[in-house]
């Protein structure tokens, strides 16, 4: 028989058996398509040595006045600017007290420091900063006493630390002490880093669930720490999930903390206290708070929206010389998530969405309903792109161009089938827009870490778009006109620019992606004749692959696997390696033919790499096949 090429749709399908899915690829990693073919993704690196306190779970970007290049990082320690590879600690203060009367305990050959200070407020894991404090005497001086520490609650009044010194007998004499005047400043409390599923009794707010049981976990957000926020000017608006409205101000410099909007000089009483999401209107300049309390309230309503006044963040009471207002949304019980799109707000409940318009006065701000019976997984599953909003349900996507429509997903089943449900909060999208993808980053079933992905190029396939899918851990992503790549937060606690390099530089380490995909099964006619491969003509490109610094010329392994029949399983195993070559003067040069001696009556079809510095892009290969029989 002539050569055979191997030739198959752009995208993975898991939607049906692999051999259905026949001319198609089945499974993949790290691998993306372009112009209908495979290639390895892009690499990433590290943008410096430093790191941050806690997993990060919301980034943003803009730029100061001065020209300086800000990110918002908010994980569930600490909220911090980075800007030049450093991370500054704007974290607001809850509160602060002045504890006189020797605060300090010690114990000999111990760290372990007690403190008493009356209805601190505190939680174990949250951070206070003491100053004024003088020795106990010995080891722990006073410049071990005046630094931040991580605490461990033990009662309503009393707390320990682990100091950056080791107490001795002078300092166990000379406790209590730390003298008269000791200042604890407590920063907002910390959140978990995975969501905490409420259950049984106790769990959501009064009356839901039924006697006795509490709420279901799908009524019940845990208590993960999810930050939003957004540039008001060269100024930064940020909240936590359920807490308060803060602002910092550029002019206090990087290092200055976050404030509550509430304690600026000028602020009115109507300040949301309590908010679930924020955002800053591009028409006009509004400050939005989605899920807050109401006027003259306190309580939380998760289905309200409010705005302040125009340009004025500090102004939030309706009156007739202002546009500050609010409106209450009907269409399911909380609002989870907002997305800006052009000329809009984009508002998502847990059961429906809608389109929030600037109309000017009096009625300012209108709703309309764009669709119902929809979902949405999380506050950071929607992503805009090219003027659409795309987003991730419970159990399959969506898009808005104008009216809310189902996309067609080939990996549906595949996805929220091994999903872990119980951690919808850490679900997020990203914008890889170099590349035309929406990335998807979620836990697998028996994960409480993101640990998977899953990508939709809404250019490929002739505009009607594909999916694939792989395994990465990350937190947060973040694709900015501002940056040179997209930034992404890792659990190595950095950021790292990716689509930057060839190779995984997280850490100090640089490795290889390990990156792969394979096909469908495919046969001769209907696969009534074994088929016998002696050998395989390659057809790649290895791009900007290089040699150095391992002196090892770049490689893939292809892989053909022999199955008896459909549900036979692989009964063998044929695979080479293909490596470059050194010259490429009109044409690439690379291996030009694997020998093979391999039989099947349906084949499977791998290329693969795990080597450092390697980038490569499948063409057409084609292989020698003929009929060898029917047993």
């Amino acid at each position: 028989m002539p050569l055979k090429k191997i030739l198959f749709r752009p995208g993975v399908n898991r939607e049906n058996t692999r051999y259905t899915t026949e001319n198609g690829w089945y499974e993949g990693d790290k691998v993306r398509f372009r112009q209908g073919n495979p290639e390895v993704i892009g690499g990433w690196v590290r943008i410096s040595t430093n790191t941050f306190l806690g997993v990060c779970r919301s980034l943003w970007n803009w730029v100061l006045l001065d020209g300086r290049n800000i990110i918002g990082l908010g994980t569930n320690l600490k909220f911090y600017l980075e800007n030049g590879g450093a991370y500054y600690d704007i974290t607001p203060i809850r509160a602060s007290s002045t504890i006189n009367t020797n605060p300090f305990v010690a114990t000999n050959g111990s760290a372990v420091i007690t403190v008493t200070d009356t209805s601190h407020g505190a939680v174990t894991g949250d951070f206070v900063t003491f100053s004024g404090a003088t020795s106990l005497g010995g080891n722990i001086t006073a410049t071990v006493l005046n630094a931040e520490y991580q605490i461990t609650v033990l009662t309503a009044n009393t707390y320990t630390f682990v100091a950056t010194a080791t107490a001795n007998a002078t300092d166990v004499s000379g406790s209590p002490g730390g003298g008269a005047s000791v200042n604890a400043a407590y920063q907002i409390s910390v959140g978990p880093e995975t969501q905490q599923v409420l259950e049984g009794w106790g769990s959501g707010g009064w009356g839901l669930g039924t006697w006795g049981n509490g709420a279901p976990v799908a009524t019940v957000f845990g208590a993960l720490r999810i930050w939003s926020q957004q540039n008001f000017g060269e100024d930064l608006v940020f909240n936590p999930r359920g807490g308060g409205l803060y602002y910092w101000d550029a002019t206090g410099g990087l290092s200055t903390r976050g404030v509550l909007v509430s304690s600026l000089m000028g602020a009115d009483p109507e300040v949301p206290s309590v908010v679930n999401l924020v955002a800053v209107s591009d028409t006009s300049r509004f400050v939005f708070c989605f899920g807050c309390d109401d006027y003259g309230s306190s309580v939380l309503n998760p289905m309200l929206i409010r705005w302040s006044d125009q340009e004025n963040i500090l102004i939030w009471s309706p009156a007739i010389t202002n546009q500050a207002g609010s409106v209450t949304l009907s269409h399911g019980s909380e609002i989870i998530a907002v997305v800006q799109s052009r000329q809009e707000q984009i508002v998502f409940t847990d059961s429906a969405v809608y389109s929030l318009q600037y109309l000017g006065p009096p009625v300012v701000w209108q709703t309309q309903l764009l669709g119902d019976n929809t979902s949405i997984y999380g506050p950071n599953a929607a992503v805009l792109a090219s003027g659409v909003v795309y987003w991730m349900g419970i159990d399959k996507f969506y898009k808005y161009d104008g009216r809310v429509q189902t996309l067609n997903c080939d990996l549906r089943r595949f996805i929220f089938n091994d999903i872990n449900r119980n951690q919808n909060l850490q679900v997020f999208a990203g914008l890889n827009e170099g590349f035309n993808e929406i990335w998807w980053f979620y836990c697998s079933q028996n994960s409480t870490e993101i640990d998977r992905y899953v990508i939709y190029n809404y250019i490929e396939n002739e505009g009607k778009g594909v999916w694939y899918y792989g395994t990465m851990g990350r937190t947060a992503w973040l694709d900015s006109g501002l940056r040179d790549y997209p930034l992404a937060a890792t659990y190595s606690r950095n950021l790292v620019d990716h689509e930057n390099g060839l190779n995984d530089n997280e850490t100090a380490t640089e490795t290889a992606l390990d990156a792969y995909v394979s096909s469908s099964e495919f046969d001769i006619e209907d696969g009534h004749n074994f088929g016998f491969v002696w050998r395989i003509i390659p057809d790649l490109t290895f791009g900007d692959s290089t040699n150095s610094p391992t002196a090892v010329s770049p490689r893939v392994t292809m892989s053909l696997l022999g199955l008896s029949n459909s549900g036979s399983g692989v009964v063998n195993t044929a695979s080479a390696l293909v490596t470059k070559g050194s010259n490429f003067v009109i044409t690439e040069e690379f291996t030009g033919q694997i020998m093979t001696r391999i039989r099947g009556r349906q084949m499977i079809f791998k290329i693969a790499s795990n080597q450092i510095n390697t980038q490569w892009q499948l063409g057409a290969p084609r292989i020698d096949i003929r009929a060898d029989g029917r047993r």
